[in-house]
């Protein structure tokens, strides 16, 4: 579903726990600070709807997991096309589900609904990314239909394996 105010309360531990995590956090926009979370919601809204997007992104919808009415399981972000960073590293897709709901299959139905949402703007191929290191999400990937394209190394010395994944 898409981040709505009415689960804030929601919202705050899903961030919190993954805070308290001190794992990397994806996608990239629930490491954004949700303190303010009224600006948090018109951020995305915003992102979505192109404006005041930062040089080098694009425009993006995100969309949460949500497990029965009040507690999240992950987020997922879709960038509506590709720029040249996306294409080597980033992709259409990233999605994270919270450290307590993983081994559970979230993944890989939040990756699935994406897809149907990337169906849904008239993306005919996606480029889901993931880090070499990342089995699990490897395998999501290829659950969803994904097929190995290459790898990318960064700077940094990490290696991201990238898949395609056609309509």
């Amino acid at each position: 579903m898409k981040p709505d105010f009415t689960l804030k309360h929601a919202y705050m531990e899903f961030y919190e726990e993954w805070k308290n995590s001190e794992e990397k956090i994806v996608p990239w926009v629930v490491a954004e600070n949700p303190a303010d979370f009224e600006k948090y919601l018109h951020y995305l809204k915003e992102q979505e709807q192109g404006k005041n997007i930062p040089e080098n992104f694009v425009p993006h919808s995100t969309y949460w997991l949500l497990l029965d009415k009040d507690r999240i399981a992950g987020a997922v972000n879709i960038r509506h096309r590709l720029n040249e960073y996306l294409k080597e590293r980033g992709g259409h897709i990233g999605y994270g589900i919270r450290p307590s709901e993983r081994q559970k299959g979230y993944a890989t139905a939040i990756l699935s609904l994406a897809l149907a949402e990337t169906k849904r703007m008239g993306i005919k191929e996606v480029l889901v990314t993931c880090d070499k290191t990342n089995i699990a999400s490897e395998k999501t990937i290829i659950k969803n239909g994904g097929k190995f394209d290459s790898e990318f190394t960064e700077e940094n010395g990490n290696v991201v394996k990238r898949f395609w994944i056609a309509d």
